[in-house]
């Protein structure tokens, strides 16, 4: 599926974004920690080259740049993009389920205030 097709599919648009995200799931009791590319109030786009498969859920854990405020909740991997395919980003897609309102309420207002200007 290329990005076009992608992005037709998707309920919201993707805004850039570039925090340290940890996850983690039941067989490890640590967080494993990497960059996202990108968010939308449904979902994150975490870097990893080494995605969990499709329909795994993770407990996420990220804070803003400057540390202020923290966003923990349970997501579900819907799409993995494997290393090596040279046309996307490895990592793995992430669909918000289980989040505060308040956590929420962030995701959308940074969405809001990073979205590119509409043409």
């Amino acid at each position: 599926m290329s990005d076009s097709e992608g992005s037709d599919k998707r309920r919201h648009p993707r805004t850039p974004l570039n925090v340290l995200v940890q996850y983690r799931f039941d067989t490890f009791e640590d967080f494993l920690a990497e960059y996202s590319l990108n968010i939308s109030p449904g979902g994150i786009f975490i870097c990893t080259d080494e995605p969990r498969p499709e329909g795994a859920v993770i407990y996420l854990l990220f804070t803003l740049r400057d540390g202020s405020r923290l966003i923990e909740g349970m997501g579900r991997v819907v799409r993995v993009n494997p290393p090596g395919d040279g046309a996307r980003p490895a990592g793995m897609g992430v669909e918000f389920l289980n989040f505060d309102e308040e956590s929420m309420a962030l995701i959308a207002d940074i969405c809001a205030r990073r979205a590119p200007p509409r043409s």
